[in-house]
């Protein structure tokens, strides 16, 4: 689940993404204070609008509104007090995390491309990876499925010229760390980072 707040630009409304799928058509269904998107072909809810959210929330500051325990449960509350029936599933494991490459092969359809095998504690990653300097034995900065990079690109499971890619090797300058080196290439982490461990820039 990611949550984006905008009040200068939309208003006061908490935008609330339930899936990082993107369907091919929309239904919308609104509530009082909550609009329900729903995908037309599977009728799943993929996105909930809370409006008036300052009411039910209590939301720092414009951007990406991390997802909390506290957050979710302010969010239940808003659903049950507009009467809609809905069970929220939330996964608050960290999104940018160490991982250790395991395995890096060539990609059959690309030269630019390795197929990485990437170790990040609770589960193992293949993500397809275009840095010239990643290798087997590293560590490294992944973001998972449903992260949400600086830029606003919410990382989604992906297919690379017939590969599928679940992650993101990041670079510095990805994760907008100060002093990012201008060339390409991934961020190379120390020997004695912990694999699986929530990676904090």
């Amino acid at each position: 689940m990611n949550l984006f707040y905008n009040q200068n630009g939309v208003g006061d409304v908490l935008m609330v993404q339930l899936t990082t799928v993107r369907p091919q058509d929309t239904e919308v269904e609104t509530v009082k204070d909550i609009t329900l998107i729903k995908d037309s072909t599977t009728g799943e809810i993929v996105a909930i609008n809370v409006f008036n959210a300052s009411e039910y929330v209590k939301i720092g500051a414009d951007g990406q509104v991390e997802t909390t325990e506290e957050i979710v449960g302010s969010l239940k509350n808003a659903l049950k007090n507009n009467g809609v029936d809905l069970e929220l599933d939330v996964d608050l494991t960290p999104k940018f995390v160490v991982g250790y490459v395991k395995k890096k092969e060539k990609h059959p359809n690309a030269d630019k491309l390795s197929i990485c095998t990437v170790d990040v504690g609770s589960e193992t990653l293949q993500i397809v990876c275009g840095a010239p300097n990643v290798d087997e034995g590293q560590k490294v900065v992944v973001a998972k499925v449903g992260a949400v990079m600086p830029s606003g690109m919410i990382i989604r499971d992906a297919e690379l010229r017939g590969i599928a890619s679940s992650g993101m090797i990041c670079s510095a300058k990805e994760l907008n760390l100060p002093d990012a080196p201008a060339e390409k290439g991934i961020l190379v982490l120390p020997a004695d980072a912990e694999i699986g461990q929530p990676f904090e820039g």
